[in-house]
């Protein structure tokens, strides 16, 4: 049965044409995920769809009586009311049937393990917009639309929200670039590209593949279209030859050519992603004893002792409000323990990407931003005009004009990375960098990430760009314990399933030698030689480590004779423990230089 159908419908904004004559029929039941880059349209047509914006041209017919709701990506700021108040505001009843109104709320209210007498105004962005989808649920509407409805959602959250929506017997679309959750909820793709709407029914990772192929198949044919209008160009520029009556049809088709050409939406441009690496830091990036930190009474981290290294790439797993972003300003620096100790290591630089993108002065234009009054950045050595810096986070010169208060969330995520990422570092920091950012932009994100030589602190409810990225996680439990795991997300749910598995790591024993080195004398003439070739002996080192890793890793390795393989392995343990004795000389000997 048809609910809502789109005909021939087009939108424009600021003289840009977001959809061009798009057509759909939206079904009873069905599940779809849109999906398509940052500001082609998605939420322009989940508008669209539930009246609050019209079209220019086409018709938007819906069934009689369709009742739709939509969950808006934005989360208002100062309402004070209650949870159950705010929820109960989406309900119309007369006074006689408030009754059946405060049913509702609190059959809601329980399904989302929500406060009810909570003031909204003091909720957590992850509560917020918990509540928010409880409004949008309440009243069970024919059609739901959702923008974005994990963001600033936990984990756990985002896995009932899976169950739910997935069990949902009404009609479901939205949007969302985090993948697990399209694979998972959604039966039906349906994607924004280039003002045209394309209807790809069937499921995220069978889109992925189709989509692939398509692409591929529209590069083919645009290159054999631009070849053939390059010689037919040679051709017209023969003169007479061409304007024989003989050859007026190909001088017309000439001409049509190239108003397909010109009328040509080519595919949108990607993000170039770089970090701007320094130097090395010491071995040593962070370690804490002991560490204890809570607020009246109510214990936050309890006990927490980890040792941070150069290289480490390290996810932060929790619930809303369980303390992750606290742990990260205490590994910082910007809080003091309650109780224990934090060490940092030397030559730490540092960019922080932090959750309410605060960064951003929103009265400034982007190129204020980026670069205040200078015409240049530079990254990683090189001298770069910030307006050619700034498409490469595909903001044009005139976008980079705009005030930054103007942005869409990912916009403003591009912005952020933009300002952040011409910052020399070799720890980066980041409290939920991929809320709202398309998925070309995320992949993008986790292959910079991946290949960053430094160190990486990550929150994230992103299980994928986890699963991608990190080597292993801090993950919060209740009452304030954090306890360390190897691998990513998924990693960690086969530890919560059996407990039985390792953590992360065993704390090493410092060679005896290193209380002698951590002596506050300066260098010998000897001591400052030694410093100067560590670099290279590091190198040295780590390059056999990689080399061996590689031999190890290949798949017939383990069928050689247990002579070879038993040598290998040996060498192998005997580097790291080599790296590790020279990575503390040089940390030893780099704090007294």
């Amino acid at each position: 049965m048809s609910l809502l159908n789109l005909n021939n419908v087009s939108f424009s904004w600021n003289g840009d044409t977001l959809l061009k004559e798009i057509s759909l029929n939206l079904n009873a039941g069905e599940h779809v995920g849109l999906v398509g880059r940052n500001g082609c349209g998605k939420s322009t047509l989940l508008k669209l769809m539930a009246n609050d914006i019209l079209p220019e041209h086409g018709e938007v017919r819906r069934a009689k009586n369709l009742r739709i709701t939509r969950l808006m990506q934005e989360v208002p700021a100062g309402n004070q009311k209650t949870v159950a108040e705010l929820i109960g505001d989406q309900i119309d009843l007369p006074e006689e049937e408030i009754w059946r109104r405060d049913k509702a709320v609190n059959r809601i209210i329980d399904q989302m393990h929500l406060d009810g007498s909570a003031s909204f105004g003091s909720l957590s962005s992850g509560m917020k917009r918990r509540t928010l989808l409880a409004q949008a649920l309440v009243e069970r509407p024919d059609v739901l639309l959702l923008d974005e409805p994990t963001n600033h959602l936990d984990i756990d959250s985002i896995i009932w929200l899976e169950g739910f929506l997935s069990a949902y017997s009404g009609t479901l679309l939205f949007i969302t670039h985090d993948r697990a959750f399209l694979q998972v909820v959604a039966t039906r793709i349906l994607e924004i590209d280039r003002g045209s709407l394309f209807d790809w029914t069937c499921d995220y990772q069978t889109f992925l593949l189709r989509k692939k192929a398509a692409l591929e198949a529209e590069t083919q044919q645009n290159k054999q279209f631009d070849k053939k209008l390059a010689q037919e160009e040679v051709w017209i520029r023969k003169g007479i030859q061409a304007r024989r009556t003989r050859n007026e049809g190909r001088v017309r088709a000439l001409k049509k050519m190239r108003v397909e050409r010109k009328q040509r939406r080519d595919q949108l441009g990607t993000v170039n992603l770089q970090a701007n690496e320094a130097e090395r830091s010491g071995q040593l990036v962070v370690e804490t004893k002991n560490l204890s930190f809570g607020y009246d009474d109510r214990p936050i981290i309890n006990n927490l002792s980890t040792l941070i290294s150069c290289g480490d790439k390290i996810g932060i797993i929790g619930p809303n409000g369980s303390g992750k972003t606290t742990l990260i300003k205490l590994l910082l620096g910007e809080l003091k323990p309650s109780e224990g100790s934090i060490r940092h290591g030397t030559k730490l630089e540092t960019v922080y990407f932090d959750q309410l993108r605060e960064q951003i002065q929103g009265g400034l234009s982007i190129i204020e931003n980026v670069a205040d009054d200078r015409n240049t950045v530079v990254v990683n050595g090189r001298t770069k005009n910030v307006y050619s810096y700034l498409q490469d986070f595909l903001f044009t010169p005139d976008e980079a004009r705009k005030p930054a208060n103007t942005l869409s969330g990912g916009e403003r995520n591009r912005l952020l990375l933009a300002k952040l990422f011409q910052c020399p570092a070799n720890l980066i920091v980041m409290d939920e960098p991929t809320n709202d950012l398309d998925t070309e932009t995320l992949e993008l994100l986790e292959e910079v990430i991946s290949n960053f030589k430094g160190t990486l602190l990550l929150v994230s409810h992103d299980r994928a760009f986890l699963n991608n990225v990190v080597q292993s996680t801090l993950v919060f439990e209740e009452n304030g314990i954090v306890r360390e795991m190897t691998g990513g997300y998924d990693d960690y749910i086969k530890h919560k399933r059996n407990p039985s598995l390792t953590p992360r790591h065993t704390k090493k024993q410092k060679p005896k030698t290193e209380a002698k080195l951590n002596d506050t004398k300066k260098l010998t003439y000897k001591e400052k030689m030694a410093l100067e070739a560590l670099p290279d002996k590091i190198l040295a080192l780590e390059k056999e480590q990689i080399a061996l890793q590689e031999q190890i890793n290949h798949p017939d390795f383990f069928k050689l004779p247990h002579e070879e393989t038993s040598s290998v392995t040996k060498r192998l343990e005997t580097l790291e423990a080599e790296l590790h004795t020279v990575y503390s000389l040089w940390e030893s000997l780099d704090a007294r230089a």
